[in-house]
C-alpha cells in the first residue's frame, strides 16, 4: 500500500511537505527529493520533529499492513438497480472477495422472480507485493408482475469457513412506469418512425423507415411494428453509420420496409418498439475498458397519424379490381392457326412497381366463345421488398367454334398514385384462324351368317409346334454364396455395428465422466492456445500474449485441482500445489508465469523476442501439470 504523508510545520512562512511515495519501488518517502528551502538550517527542535515524522510513518505503515492481512474473506450481494419495470430485468451479483469458493453459489427459487445465470468474471490485483482476488458470479433477475420482492440471504463456503450475504429487496413497477433508469436509456438510444409522406391512398405503398439512434448499445432483437389498419411488408436493415445530434455522435441503424393502408380515414402507424441492452447510469469497465453492466431497455418510438384518402369514385373503369401502382401490359400467344377444341396458351405479363403479388386479371367477359381454364401464375421480384417487377398468367383458352376470328382485346385498369387517377392499359385484338373439325369416320358393323365360305382360310390355333433346337447354350456361373467377394461383403454390415457400438460406448463414457471431457476440453484448448501464443508472439501483440498465458494457466490448474478457472489465481500455486508435494521446479516455473503475467499489466511494452522466448516456457509449464496425477497426494 503507497502511504501518503503530509507534514505541516508552523513559522512565520508557513510550508506544506507532502511524501507520496515516488522514491522507490518498495512505496518508501524519500524525503530529500522534496523541495525544501530550509535545508543546511536545522534547529535542534526540527531535528526531532524530523525523527517523530519517520517514527509516525512507520507506525502508520505497519498498522495498515496489519490490519490489510487481518481481513477475511467477504460474501456480499448487490443488485445493480432495486426499482425496474415488469417484463424488465436487474442483475444480481454475488461477489467473493479475499478467498476461494467451494463451489458456485445458487440463488434459491423466489415466487414471481425468474433468475438465470448469466456467467462470471474474475479480478486479480498486485499491489506492493499483495495480492487479492475477487470472484464474481452474475444473475439475471426478471418480474413479469408487479410487487415487492425480497431475495432471500444466499451463503457459500469460501476456505473453510460459511459466509453469508444480507437479503436484497427488489421493487417492481407496472409496466410503463418511470423509472430511475428511464432518462438514462432516453440519452443513449431512441427509436423514430420516418415515413415518405403522410398522406396515401388506400391500397398505396407507402415506404418507411425505422430508425435507430444509439451512443452506445447492444441489438437483442429487429424492431417490431403495430400494424392496425396496415399491412406491413418485408423488413430489411442497412449498414450501420454515424450521424451527430447535439454534438454527440450516435449509430444510426435503419431498417427500411414498407406498408399498405387497408381502410381509409387517419390511421395510428406504430408505435415501433425495440428490445436493446444499454450501459446502465455508472456503469463499470474491466480492464480492458469495456463496458460490464448493461441493462435491457424496450425502446418505443412516437406513433405516426397517417391520413388515407379513399379512391376516386368518378371516371372508375369497368374492369378495375383494386389494382393500385403503376403498371404496363404485355401479351403473347403460343400460335394462331387452331381447330376447333384445339387449345391456345395465353402469356400475359403485368410488369411495374406496386404489391405485385395481389394483381389478378380481370372477369374474361368477352370470351364467350372459348371455354377457358384458370391461369397459372409466376411473380419474378426485382428489388429486395418485392414490389417492383414481373406478375405472368399462364392461361389456356380453348375455341369453341369455328366462327371465331380473334382472340380478344386485353385489359387492366389501375390507379396511379402519382397521377391521381385511373389508367388503363391495353394489348389490341389478335387475328387467329380457327378451322372446323373434320367428320369422325364411321365404324364398321359386324353381321353374324349362318353359313361359312368354303374357300375362306381357317383362323389360326394359338398352339405351336415344339421347338425343335435348343440354341445358342451358355455357361452356367458358380453361385454367388460361393464366390469370395460376395462372403466378404457380408460382413460390412457387421462391421458398421460393431463402429457404432465402439462410438456409442465412447460417447456414453464421455456423458457419464465430466471430469474426462473436461480434460480433454482443456487439453484441445491448450494446443489451440499454445499455437495462439506463437502468433501473438509474432506479431508482438503484448497484451493478448499475457492475457492468453493467464487464462491457459487458469483452465489448466483448474482442471487439475477440480476447480473452476475462474477461481484459479497465484495463491493457489502454494494453498494446493505445494502441499501436494509437487516438483519445485515446476512450482517455481508457474510463479515465475503468473508474475510476468501481473508485471505486463504495469509494463506491457515486450518486444517479439521476449514474447517468443517466453512461449516454450509456457509450453513446457502446462506439460508438466498435464503429467502431476494431483488426486494420489490429494488431502
Amino acid at each position: 500500500m503507497n502511504s501518503a504523508l503530509q507534514v505541516r510545520r508552523n513559522s512565520v512562512n508557513s510550508m506544506a511537505v507532502e511524501g507520496r511515495g515516488e522514491g522507490g519501488r518498495d512505496g518508501s518517502t524519500r524525503f530529500d527529493q522534496l523541495p525544501n528551502p530550509w535545508r543546511g538550517v536545522r534547529s535542534p527542535g526540527a531535528r526531532r520533529k524530523g525523527w517523530f515524522v519517520l517514527l509516525l510513518a512507520s507506525l502508520l505503515t505497519g498498522v495498515s499492513g496489519a490490519l490489510a492481512a487481518a481481513q477475511a474473506a467477504s460474501f456480499t450481494a448487490s443488485l445493480d438497480r432495486d426499482t425496474i419495470g415488469a417484463g424488465e430485468s436487474a442483475t444480481l451479483s454475488l461477489k467473493v472477495e479475499g478467498g476461494t469458493p467451494a463451489d458456485v453459489p445458487s440463488v434459491p427459487g423466489i415466487p414471481g422472480l425468474s433468475i438465470a445465470s448469466i456467467g462470471q468474471s474474475s479480478q486479480f490485483n498486485f499491489i506492493n507485493g499483495r495480492s487479492s482476488s475477487t470472484v464474481a458470479y452474475n444473475f439475471l433477475v426478471r418480474a413479469a408482475q408487479p410487487g415487492d420482492y425480497t431475495i432471500p440471504s444466499i451463503s457459500v463456503s469460501v476456505d473453510g469457513k460459511r459466509v453469508a450475504t444480507q437479503p436484497l429487496k427488489l421493487k417492481v413497477l407496472k409496466a410503463g412506469e418511470a423509472t430511475p433508469d428511464s432518462e438514462a436509456v432516453g440519452k443513449n438510444a431512441f427509436l423514430k418512425l420516418a415515413p415518405a409522406k403522410n398522406e396515401v391512398y388506400v391500397g398505396e405503398v407507402l415506404p418507411l423507415e425505422i430508425r435507430l439512434y444509439a451512443r452506445q448499445g447492444n441489438l437483442k432483437q429487429p424492431p417490431q411494428l403495430n400494424q392496425d389498419g396496415f399491412t406491413v411488408g418485408k423488413l430489411v436493415q442497412q449498414p450501420l453509420t454515424k450521424t451527430l445530434i447535439e454534438n454527440q455522435y450516435h449509430s444510426l441503424l435503419v431498417y427500411k420496409t414498407f406498408v399498405i393502408p387497408a381502410k381509409t380515414g387517419k390511421l395510428t402507424l406504430g408505435p415501433a418498439t425495440m428490445l436493446l441492452a444499454v450501459p446502465r447510469p455508472n456503469a463499470r469497465v474491466n480492464v480492458f475498458g469495456e463496458i460490464i453492466d448493461w441493462m435491457e431497455a424496450n425502446l418505443a418510438s412516437e406513433p405516426l397519424t397517417i391520413d388515407v384518402r379513399p379512391l376516386p369514385t368518378n371516371n372508375v373503369p369497368p374492369d378495375f379490381n383494386g389494382a393500385v401502382g403503376n403498371y404496363a401490359l404485355n401479351a403473347t400467344f403460343s400460335t394462331n392457326a387452331v381447330t376447333v377444341g384445339d387449345p391456345i396458351t395465353l402469356s400475359v405479363q403485368i410488369a411495374g412497381r406496386g404489391p405485385i403479388e395481389s394483381l389478378s386479371l380481370s372477369s374474361p367477359d368477352k370470351w364467350r366463345d372459348f371455354k377457358i381454364y384458370p391461369p397459372i401464375t409466376r411473380v419474378e421480384t426485382s428489388d429486395q421488398f418485392g414490389l417492383e417487377g414481373t406478375k405472368t398468367f399462364e392461361q389456356v383458352v380453348i375455341p369453341e367454334n369455328a366462327e371465331v376470328k380473334e382472340l380478344p382485346e386485353l385489359t387492366f385498369s389501375f390507379f396511379d398514385p402519382e397521377r391521381k387517377g385511373y389508367r388503363t392499359v391495353t394489348h389490341p385484338a389478335t387475328p387467329i384462324t380457327v378451322h372446323p373439325a373434320s367428320a369422325a369416320p364411321a365404324q364398321p358393323t359386324i353381321v353374324a351368317t349362318t353359313t361359312q365360305n368354303q374357300n375362306e382360310p381357317k383362323p389360326a390355333t394359338d398352339i405351336v409346334h415344339i421347338k425343335p433346337r435348343i440354341g445358342t447354350l451358355a455357361q452356367i456361373q458358380a453361385p454367388l454364396i460361393q464366390q469370395t467377394w460376395f462372403l466378404a461383403l457380408q460382413g460390412v454390415p457387421m462391421l458398421v455395428w460393431l463402429g457404432a457400438v465402439v462410438w456409442r460406448r465412447r460417447e456414453d463414457n464421455l456423458a457419464n465422466n465430466p471430469r474426462l471431457r473436461r480434460q480433454r476440453q482443456v487439453a484441445h484448448n491448450v494446443r489451440e492456445g499454445l499455437e495462439e501464443l506463437r502468433r501473438l508472439a509474432d506479431t508482438n501483440q503484448a497484451e493478448e500474449f499475457f492475457a492468453l498465458v493467464f487464462r491457459l494457466l487458469q483452465e489448466q490448474l483448474g482442471e487439475r485441482l477440480k476447480l473452476p478457472a475462474s477461481a484459479i489465481t497465484e495463491a493457489v500455486v502454494e494453498e494446493r500445489l505445494c502441499p501436494r508435494g509437487v516438483d519445485p521446479a515446476t512450482l517455481a516455473a508457474l510463479q515465475e508465469l503468473f508474475l510476468a503475467c501481473n508485471q505486463a499489466r504495469y509494463a506491457p511494452q515486450r518486444s517479439s523476442q521476449e514474447l517468443a522466448s517466453l512461449a516454450p516456457k509456457v509450453e513446457s509449464a502446462l506439460r508438466q501439470l498435464q503429467k502431476l496425477n494431483l488426486d494420489e497426494h490429494a488431502d
